[in-house]
């Protein structure tokens, strides 16, 4: 007789009374679908509907079928739920992963208007058209029709749950963690293994992606050592904690396996409640560094094919066993059994123990193990052996089941639950991520671990195709290997005394794989894409053989499950239409992550302004204050110009600060520039082969123009370099490209020359950089260095550097320019640089000293013909920029090679030239095209393009660099610049791109 259901204060129809390790004293509310419904604390949200005798719980994706609960773990198919509402809102969650809290608000996916009544199960109705590949054949006729039909209707249809629309209000950490031994899976195989790596003196992290460790044995009556399961995991959480070495990580899947022994791991740290506390992170996105991992990921039961076999109520038993062990929760009234192997057999001993008699229990085998047929006649169990299942009846929930018995005759029986078991499949997808493949194993039935595992990677237990307890219990040798170091005899002798013995014997996992599905009406193999067995006859029959193509065509496996219930299925039937094994079809690799990983954890505090973290120089308090309008460059905040009183735009105040400096002396704050400190016995070696120009040659005291290529010989990033001393260098590159080039640096010495001595370190954010320019910009430094040093033009020359002690500090100063004005850049320690502004701008003031931003920068390198960014824009050469002189003919370096090419030493390739508006009251803009006069404005007529355009103080109208074809013979030339964007045609005369002082005497003066 079943027991009673416990109904006390709940609507708990499907509950059995004083069943289950759920906490009845704490009753939790939730709400699906609006409904309001009450659970117990240790539920999850799938146990919880069970019991309440919710049995419909989705729709499929592209026939709109109904669809219940399939499993217990992770690769449920079926029971995706949106969670939470507003900025929470969180689509395909499995209901068998959610933790059951107070205020839970679940709606299932996928329907409309209701899930009771859904009009997209019409589709069923047009399941003849909606075959597999049927999107690669429909939706091409015709061709209008695409964007206003087609297009729409198919993102309309596409995905399951909404996400939310608003940012996403909770946080999520990164962690780093190292430790010797990483046991991936909390049952009862990586408990074993981590206590034997524990007792070596190994530190361990296990990882297991449920809230309670115990894997299987949660769901299990076993006893172990003579106690119950659920004592023997007691007992052996308190040893592992109680040894110091070990680190549990509950909720935790490890997603990925990584080079250098490195694996990610997902830990659902709030997900439980309904909000996380103050400061605690929602997830934590664990990186670890483990030499050695023991995967105990244990099996995942597959399921049978046969028509109608994705009804709600047709489960996998392992799950129906999970749901009555763990939760006290019978999933039926009436159940029929159908099996291939010793789990079905387990499910019904629970059941009748728990008062539950099965219709029948089904054995695929022709002949039943004695044991078990013994076990049913005692308890009065109908068994037929050498049954066929044909389909499952049933609308909202399965009602009936029809078979064919041994003898071919055709048998109904009523049921309101079919628990299936089609046989067990290591879970083995962490093993292939860094390429194994899994062997088939046609004795188990099964993929095993490939030949060649990710490193320091060993199997344990099921994983490891050993099924029952007993047998992980004793597969002992694979805890051993991972303290391998340590001599095995200590570890054996370690592990010795609690070697315990469970009540189960080895499990039969006998292949019995379908070639066919049975009856009449669709027959599932992928559960979440609705591909059926018809899907994959079609595919063999178009010539999608290859298991890459069944996939792709059938979308089998592609599904967020990654086919751990659906791969088998589908290889199976292939293998029967190509009458070739299992072991011939081959299968296709998992991917990681082996479950969804949220793409907020996967971001973690890098997002929204964290995401691209804003950098603030040292003087950035210092422009505020003097009104400084800001705009991003890089990473970084930088001041544009500065308004002062009266100026009515923002070209008014930038031709302002170009006169100052031209007139007489400005200051700009340079801190953004990239410096890498370049220090070694090579560093002159290193630099001669990533710059086109020698570097080794560069006398101790002094800066060298330079610029480098890319491999493929394109210009990358120019700056200058100055030599501290025989073995010291430091190296300016531009704000936008400091990152890239010291990356490139970083290659160049770890994978092209590890042979060479040089260590390498970016300094940027150390030095706060000043630029002081114009011809009394000398007067200001001496007011300012005083005595410090010597700023004469023989003991500082032009590209003369230095450092000295200036006011207890340790200081550089280098005598670059970009403006074309005599200039010095002074460099000092970061959390000085608001100090030293603040005494550049007082030791300036007698001489009219003007703060600049990069606007006056740009013109004044524009004025002056520098090439910035938007002439190194990847697409140049140093021929084009006319640096070809300064390639290197003594000395190798990168890009040397690819820089001769054929099309990259073109002669009527675009090069820089200056252009001048023939009207000096038009302006220029930079992307507008060059053309002919009186040429049409199209491709074929196109002579180059504006790279960089600004309005001279100097000369009173706008100026503009650019690039242009065959430039050499068009000096004088007069050109139509064109620009579609913003109108108005401008004629204009090309001319040299350096607009002042081509003789350099300012630089000098």
């Amino acid at each position: 007789m079943m027991r009673a259901p416990d109904e006390s204060s709940t609507g708990h129809t499907r509950r059995l009374a004083g069943k289950g390790s759920v906490n009845r004293e704490r009753v939790i509310r939730f709400t699906f679908d609006g409904r309001e419904y009450t659970g117990f604390a240790g539920d999850t949200l799938a146990s919880a509907l069970l019991a309440n005798g919710v049995s419909l719980v989705g729709r499929s994706f592209k026939y709109h079928r109904p669809r219940g609960i399939l499993c217990a773990g992770s690769e449920e198919p079926n029971a995706l739920v949106e969670l939470r509402t507003g900025a929470r809102r969180e689509p395909n969650t499995r209901a068998t992963m959610v933790e059951l809290f107070d205020g839970l608000v679940a709606f299932s996916q996928n329907r409309w208007p209701s899930l009771s009544f859904d009009v997209g199960a019409v589709n069923s109705l047009f399941a003849p058209l909606l075959v597999a590949g049927f999107y690669y054949k429909t939706f091409k006729w015709p061709a209008s029709f695409w964007e206003r039909l087609y297009e729409p209707a198919i993102r309309r249809a596409a995905g399951l749950g909404h996400a939310a629309h608003a940012p996403d209000p909770d946080r999520y950490e990164h962690v780093n963690a190292f430790c010797d031994v990483l046991v991936i899976g909390g049952g009862v195989a990586g408990l074993s293994a981590a206590w034997a790596a524990a007792q070596a003196g190994k530190r361990v992290i296990i990882a297991d992606e449920h809230a309670a460790l115990g894997g299987q044995l949660l769901g299990s009556n076993e006893t172990i050592a003579g106690v119950a399961a659920q004592q023997w995991l007691l007992r052996m959480r308190e040893s592992l904690d109680a040894c110091g070495l070990v680190t549990v990580l509950p909720r935790t899947t490890v997603f990925g396996v990584y080079d250098g022994h490195t694996y990610g791991a997902a830990q659902r740290v709030a997900d439980h409640v309904a909000v996380p506390l103050a400061g605690e992170p929602r997830q934590r996105l664990w990186k670890i560094v483990a030499p050695r991992a023991v995967l105990a990921s244990g099996a995942i039961e597959q399921p049978l094919t046969f028509a109608g076999n994705d009804r709600p109520g047709v489960m996998m038993a392992a799950a129906v066993r999970m749901y009555l062990n763990r939760f006290g929760v019978v999933a039926g009234s009436q159940p029929v059994i159908v099996t291939t192997n010793e789990s079905g057999w387990r499910l019904a001993e629970d059941l009748v123990e728990a008062g539950v008699r099965p219709v029948a229990v089904i054995d695929l085998r022709a002949e039943v193990p004695e044991a078990d047929r013994a076990a049913a006649e005692r308890a009065g169990l109908r068994v037929l052996a050498g049954a066929r299942v044909l389909s499952a009846q049933g609308a909202r929930r399965v009602r009936s089941v029809t078979l064919l018995d041994a003898s071919g005759r055709r048998i109904k029986l009523s049921c309101d639950l079919l628990a299936m078991s089609g046989g067990w499949n290591p879970s083995l997808a962490l093993t292939t991520y860094l390429g194994g493949k899994p062997v088939w194993s046609e004795t188990l039935g099964a993929f095993v671990a490939p030949d060649v595992l990710p490193p320091g990677m060993v199997l344990a237990g099921a994983a490891n195709a050993l099924f029952d307890t007993e047998a992980a219990l004793a597969g002992t040798s694979a805890a051993q290997r991972t303290a391998a170091h340590v001599a095995p005899a200590a570890v054996a002798h370690a592990a010795r005394p609690t070697a315990p013995r469970a009540s189960l014997a080895q499990v039969e996992n006998r292949p019995l794989l379908l070639a066919q599905a049975f009856g009449n009406g669709k027959a599932f193999v992928d559960f979440q894409h609705d591909v059926t067995s018809e899907d994959i006859a079609l595919a063999h029959r178009e010539g999608f053989r290859s298991v890459e193509h069944l996939k792709r065509y059938t979308t089998l496996g592609m599904a967020t499950d990654q086919g751990k219930l659906s791969n088998i299925n589908g290889l199976a039937l292939m293998a029967a239409c190509s009458r070739r094994g299992i072991a011939g079809i081959g299968t296709t690799l998992a991917r990681p992550p082996y479950t969804p990983v949220s793409i907020g954890l996967l971001a973690g505090a890098d997002r929204g302004r964290h995401f691209k973290p804003t950098r603030l120089t040292s003087g950035h308090r210092w422009a505020e204050e003097n009104g400084a309008t800001f705009t991003t460059s890089g990473q970084w905040l930088r001041a544009q110009w500065f308004a002062r009183p009266g100026e009515t735009d923002w070209l008014s105040s930038v031709i302002r600060e170009v006169k100052a400096v031209r007139a007489g002396v400005g200051v700009c704050d340079v801190s953004t520039l990239g410096k890498i400190d370049v220090q070694g016995s090579d560093a002159a070696r290193l630099l001669d082969r990533v710059y086109i120009n020698m570097f080794s040659t560069l006398p101790v005291g002094k800066a060298r123009y330079g610029l480098m290529l890319r491999e493929d010989g394109f210009a990358f990033d120019d700056g200058t370099t100055a030599r501290l001393a025989d073995d010291h260098y430091v190296m300016s590159t531009t704000t936008a490209n400091a990152a890239r080039v010291m990356q490139h640096l970083e290659f160049a010495c770890q994978v092209s020359w590890p042979d060479l001595d040089v260590q390498l370190a970016s300094v940027t954010e150390q030095w706060a950089q000043y630029a002081i320019a114009g011809p009394q910009s000398r007067a200001v430094l001496q007011q300012l260095l005083g005595d410090a040093v010597d700023l004469g033009d023989e003991a500082f020359p032009y590209m003369a550097c230095g450092e000295f002690v200036w006011r207890d500090l340790t200081v550089r100063l280098f005598r670059l320019s970009f403006s074309g004005e005599r200039a010095y850049e002074l460099a000092v320690p970061a959390r000085y640089g608001d100090a030293v502004i603040r005494a550049i701008m007082q030791a300036g003031e007698h001489f009219g000293i003007t703060p600049y931003g990069i606007e006056a920068m740009s013109v004044m390198r524009i004025e002056k013909g520098h090439v910035a960014g938007n002439e190194l824009n990847g697409t140049t050469t140093a021929a084009d920029l006319g640096m070809g002189r300064m390639m290197s003919k003594k000395k190798d370096f990168i890009g040397a090679v690819l820089s001769r090419r054929a099309g990259l030493t073109d002669a009527s390739r675009a090069a820089l030239v200056g252009l001048r508006p023939l009207d000096p009251a038009s302006r220029l803009r930079a992307g507008a095209h060059l053309l002919a006069p009186g040429a049409a404005a199209t491709m074929d007529n196109d002579l180059g393009y504006i790279t960089s355009a600004a309005y001279s103080p100097q000369f009173g109208h706008w100026i503009a660099l650019a690039m242009l074809v065959h430039a050499a013979q068009r000096l004088g030339e007069r050109l139509r610049v064109f620009d579609a964007v913003r109108g108005a045609d401008v004629e204009v005369e090309v001319c040299s791109p350096v607009f002042i002082d081509a003789e350099g005497a300012r630089l000098h003066a």
